[in-house]
């Protein structure tokens, strides 16, 4: 498709890069049903609305799982082109959701003995700026490391506004902020940085001597039978997939789904997957398919700190997971932002329900406030919905 070249695709590339780049059963995508009737009307109502609203999505989908059954909720479209609905198999670009993916990764070490949650950068990646050294994979983990963001650095934001697609390399993203030293002292404070999980993502492979994307594969996507999940480097997007929108009225919604290179973001913000195959993570990593008691145990010592955007709720971070206190109950996950997407997934600690909500543009807290307070509202009564007994 054509690049792109208007000033608000522009702003809002460089807003997201700033602000953004985010044991139960198998999950199977023929066992959904799409319920129009019944306690889900009022969801379904609720998501309607919100594709209705100015600037809001034109298309939405949320995945409720409850042990074996599963519900699809729906409303607007997957592409104003053809006008059909979203889908389960639908493929999307689930931003900083990627980051549990990398937790995942780094974790899933830890268990097997290659990893310590008290490692440090000066350890492990001894090439990486000594003001860094004394930087843990667990601060890396719930974001208290204080890395200089290198979605931030004005020579990053300039190459991406010159070039959306341009092909990064991705193992050297963090060289952006290298003459930076860590904003305050590490394990003090909550930052969210992108930086992080690259960080985590070099750890991991410098421990293996195996790429992110081969230890991705073999320590979750098997594990979890994740075959429509994938880490790209380019721009495009495999068919079908769940058309992303900047939605800037009154001009008509704009089509952004392969503007950007994934090599840009990669292990902070880069994976591609559907929603069913999300709803399958995010009950496996939250419950025990992927992690050990112990490990998990230390994964949730929660600190005050909101996922980007803010989740329903009151957040707190743990290790490459956060945690959602609604008037409900609580769940467990982590939300994302990318041009033309926004990402929520949560499950119970035990993994055993779960929600995996998707909309088809971009909403946080600097592209539009008062549309990312509805958002959260919205996916509070779907939190709702999931813990209801």
């Amino acid at each position: 498709m054509p690049l792109p070249r208007s000033p608000r695709f522009r702003l809002s590339a460089a807003a997201l890069l700033a602000a953004a780049c985010t044991a139960g059963l198998l999950y199977s995508p023929a066992r959904a049903t799409d319920r129009p009737a019944g306690r889900d009307r009022p969801l379904r109502e609720q998501l309607a609305e919100l594709t209705r609203t100015p600037g809001g999505p034109p298309g939405a989908i949320a995945v409720l799982t409850r042990g074996p059954h599963t519900e699809m909720v729906r409303a607007g479209v997957a592409d104003t082109g053809s006008g059909r609905p979203p889908t389960i198999g639908d493929h999307m670009r689930i931003a900083s959701t990627a980051k549990a993916f990398s937790g995942a990764v780094a974790l899933g070490l830890v268990d097997r003995g290659k990893l310590g949650l008290d490692d440090t950068l000066g350890r492990v990646l001894p090439r990486l700026p000594r003001a860094w050294h004394r930087v843990t994979l667990r601060q890396l983990l719930n974001h208290t490391s204080g890395l200089p963001d290198y979605t931030t650095d004005p020579e990053f934001i300039a190459l991406v506004t010159e070039d959306p697609r341009r092909r990064f390399d991705s193992r050297r993203l963090l060289d952006f902020v290298a003459d930076r030293p860590p904003g305050f002292r590490p394990g003090t404070r909550y930052a969210y940085s992108n930086s992080d999980n690259i960080a985590v993502a070099l750890m991991a492979e410098a421990v293996t001597g195996r790429r992110y994307e081969e230890l991705l594969d073999r320590l979750v996507y098997r594990p979890l039978d994740l075959r429509d999940t994938s880490l790209p480097q380019g721009y495009e997007l495999p068919e079908p997939y769940l058309h992303g929108y900047e939605a800037d009225p009154p001009r008509p919604p704009e089509d952004v789904s392969e503007v950007l290179s994934a090599s840009g973001v990669w292990a902070s913000g880069g994976i591609v997957s559907t929603p069913g195959d999300m709803t399958a993570f995010v009950r496996g990593y939250a419950g025990d398919r992927l992690l050990s008691a112990p490990t998990r145990r230390r994964q949730r010592a929660w600190v005050d700190g909101a996922s980007e955007p803010a989740g329903p709720g009151a957040n707190k971070a743990g290790l490459g997971l956060f945690r959602y206190t609604t008037r409900c109950g609580t769940v467990v996950g982590h939300t994302g932002n990318f041009p033309g997407y926004t990402q929520l997934v949560a499950a119970t600690p035990d993994g055993e329900r779960s929600l995996t909500f998707s909309v088809t543009t971009q909403i946080n807290k600097t592209t539009d406030p008062e549309l990312l307070e509805r958002l959260r509202a919205v996916q509070e009564d779907f939190v709702c919905a999931l813990l209801r007994r």
